[in-house]
């Protein structure tokens, strides 16, 4: 395993490994406290070599290699930090393949992109266990009464983790920004193919939130796959067989296949 580069955003060192290929590129955007060197980012990685592709995978702040500290993160933070190295770090189309908290950061990026005149650049989405919104959507519905009080009293909360011995931990930096931050409020414009694989079986976003988001894409460009007993990580040898196919199935729908 090569040694990550940096690039500095603002202040801060965000980690990267980056695969110099051909177009359209893959760039990878992790869930919520996870990182680049994940099993589903690593199958894409080896996909991308194999298949010639570039593909670039990069930690946010207070994840993985990267510097900064994660209870200062919000997803203007993310996004800042996505935005810098999509610019800097890749050329031409890419694909962008958002799991979990990623997949909110990637129709941010999106929207961003297309408001700066770059839109064209996202040649398709492939989201697995999209959490578009899941500050406001799933998390403020179900806070206790103890833990609206930690919000107001300390600045955040601590949740038990099914994937790590520390706990998460949300804050109200993160919860207040996450309202700013909002995608599903209406409909949402990609103006390129999504597929999105969501499990029935997840215990951290439920499959109806993925029904959700697709009644706001597009239908003629959209794609959902369910998997019945797939769960949040979507890991298994199967899933990562589904994800490899997306990801194929996108770039063929793209036209941004080069030679």
């Amino acid at each position: 395993m090569a040694e990550p580069q940096f690039l500095e955003v603002g202040k801060t060192p965000i980690a990267y490994r980056r695969r110099e290929g051909r177009a359209p590129g893959l760039v990878w955007l992790g869930g919520y406290r996870s990182d680049m060197l994940g099993t589903k980012a690593e199958t894409l990685s080896d996909w991308a070599a194999a298949a010639g592709h570039a593909f670039l995978r990069f930690d946010y702040s207070g994840h993985g290699e990267s510097g900064g500290a994660f209870v200062d993160g919000t997803i203007s933070t993310w996004l800042g930090e996505s935005l810098a190295a999509f610019r800097q770090l890749t050329e031409g189309p890419q694909v962008l393949v958002g799991s979990s908290m990623g997949g909110w950061i990637a129709l941010r990026l999106v929207q961003e992109l297309r408001k700066a005149g770059e839109g064209g650049r996202v040649a398709g989405m492939v989201l697995l266990a999209p959490a578009p919104d899941f500050t406001a959507e799933l998390i403020e519905p179900a806070l206790t009464r103890k833990q609206t009080r930690e919000l107001a009293e300390r600045g955040y909360f601590e949740e038990k983790s099914a994937y790590s011995p520390e706990p998460n931990i949300y804050t109200s930096a993160l919860i207040e920004d996450g309202r700013a931050n909002r995608v599903m409020t209406g409909p949402i414009d990609t103006h390129c193919p999504v597929h999105v694989l969501q499990g029935m079986a997840d215990p951290d976003v439920p499959h109806t939130h993925a029904l959700k988001l697709v009644s706001l894409l597009p239908a003629d460009d959209v794609t959902l796959s369910l998997i019945p007993d797939g769960d949040h990580r979507l890991s298994r040898p199967q899933d990562l067989e589904l994800l490899v196919r997306a990801v194929e199935g996108v770039i063929a729908q793209s036209g941004a296949h080069a030679p």
